[in-house]
């Protein structure tokens, strides 16, 4: 029989605002790390972004959550973006509405007038970036003192953002008896540094995206000098769908934007110097499908979470092999064809073969004509030169789709779409029964305040081992 929410220790009222919302069943990741969150453990949870993170942490917080006074909140949620905690602030409040909690959100971009007002009322509940946050603590506003849960959301973004001592100095204002529940794609790093600092024996899980559920996307890169891409970006979206094109910086941005719509392409574009309403709205426009393409910077890898994207198309080649994981999975979500393209300069060409190589992708650059991005099967591509020399291995051929990290594709092996959590992109169908054989999850000996007294014991759970 299918685990429920009941089954995993929601309330009967919270079960049934989420049967309200189609939410039947949780996702593997929430039915992984539910039990031990509403027990009070520390908890680390390694999942890839759109797996159903943000409702896993919102239960436990609508839940748990003290009552708070003016400036003096209880729980305190932290994502790198103003997208992401504008979308985790939507997933909570319907059910802090049932447990009579209330909420704050607080991010740049706004008026800050507004945020100290608010401040002046009971919040239980604040929901921040870090930045934002600093301010009104500078001022006076707010003091994290009395907060005894913390939620940090995609820790592995906030580090790479460099929000990693910001991130410390806030923690560090909170109760020595807090509990922390962290969320992240990857729990290595920096990361780590987190866990071992400010959990205390967490209890770790790790959710990998089974097989079948994964994302059916083609990778092609094409040689393409600067002064050809916008042509060609044209050409591309001229028969596509829905796309995402990122650039490096925010003038790129607005730029290419701007040269596009002069083509006949609707665009909105999003990036740091916009400010909040502008943002919103340009997401909006672009979930309702009344603009083709969004034109971001990386600072909303993350941040963007819109289903039915069809094309990632990299503009400016991402900084990092993480970069480029993180921007190319806009697309293929919940079980969809997705499609990426890189355009590469001649003098960008080794780092991209570095990066192929780095994520077991077939080395070397496309020669297509435009046709041939709707074909089943890719031709391969032409490998570097030293490759064809035998001075490397070849990852999986172009004409597989596959997924940064070398896993090969099937066509059309994705799961239905189901409803999402605030926009985070929760799509979810089929039968997952077997998602515990994909997750494990381990407990730990963490650092923070309170310690642990490292004695370890084994016991099987659920289909994974957890070690104690």
């Amino acid at each position: 029989m299918p685990t429920t929410f009941l089954d995993l220790g929601v309330s009967p009222d919270l079960n049934e605002r989420l049967r309200e919302l189609g939410f039947t069943r949780p996702f593997p990741i929430q039915e992984l790390t539910l039990t031990d969150s509403l027990a009070g453990n520390d908890v680390s949870a390694e999942a890839p972004t759109g797996s159903g993170k943000t409702l896993a942490f919102a239960l436990p917080v609508a839940m748990s959550v003290g009552r708070g006074t003016p400036g003096r909140p209880r729980a305190l949620l932290l994502a790198p973006t103003r997208e992401l905690a504008s979308q985790t602030a939507e997933t909570l409040a319907p059910l802090l509405e049932v447990t009579g909690g209330r909420a704050a959100t607080f991010y740049g971009g706004t008026s800050i007038n507004r945020d100290l007002q608010r401040l002046k009322g009971r919040i239980d509940v604040v929901v921040a970036t870090p930045g934002r946050l600093e301010d009104l603590i500078d001022r006076g506003a707010l003091a994290l003192g009395d907060v005894d849960l913390v939620v940090l959301d995609e820790a592995d973004r906030m580090a790479d953002m460099g929000f990693l001592p910001a991130v410390k100095r806030l923690l560090d204002a909170t109760s020595p008896d807090r509990r922390t529940l962290l969320f992240s794609a990857t729990l290595d790093g920096d990361v780590e540094v987190l866990i071992r600092r400010y959990q205390v024996d967490p209890v770790t899980h790790r959710f990998a995206t089974p097989e079948q559920d994964r994302a059916d996307v083609r990778h092609v890169f094409w040689p393409a000098e600067r002064p050809e891409r916008r042509r060609l970006t044209g050409r591309i979206l001229s028969r596509s769908g829905t796309a995402i094109v990122f650039t490096r910086t925010k003038h790129g941005a607005d730029r290419l934007a701007k040269q596009l719509r002069q083509d006949g392409v609707s665009t909105a574009a999003i990036h740091g110097n916009r400010s909040q309403r502008q943002r919103e709205q340009a997401l909006a426009r672009f979930s309702r499908g009344e603009v083709q393409a969004l034109i971001a910077t990386d600072v909303a890898a993350r941040g963007i979470h819109v289903d039915d994207v069809d094309l990632v198309l990299h503009y400016d080649r991402p900084a990092t092999e993480k970069d480029y994981v993180h921007r190319s999975g806009r697309t293929g979500r919940a079980g969809a064809l997705g499609l990426v393209v890189s355009m590469v300069a001649e003098e960008e060409a080794d780092e991209h073969h570095r990066m192929q190589h780095q994520l077991a992708m077939a080395p070397g650059m496309h020669d297509l004509e435009l046709d041939l991005l709707d074909a089943e099967v890719l031709p391969e591509p032409t490998p570097p030169a030293d490759d064809r020399r035998g001075g490397r291995g070849a990852g999986p051929g172009s004409g597989q789709r596959s997924r940064p990290g070398g896993n090969t594709q099937r066509r059309g092996g994705g799961q239905g779409r189901g409803r999402n959590t605030g926009g985070k992109g929760n799509g979810r169908g089929g039968n997952s029964s077997s998602s515990r054989n994909n997750g494990s999850s381990t407990r730990g000996s963490g650092g923070g305040a309170r310690g642990a007294d490292g004695n370890a014991r084994t016991r099987a759970r659920g289909g994974h081992a957890r070690t104690r």
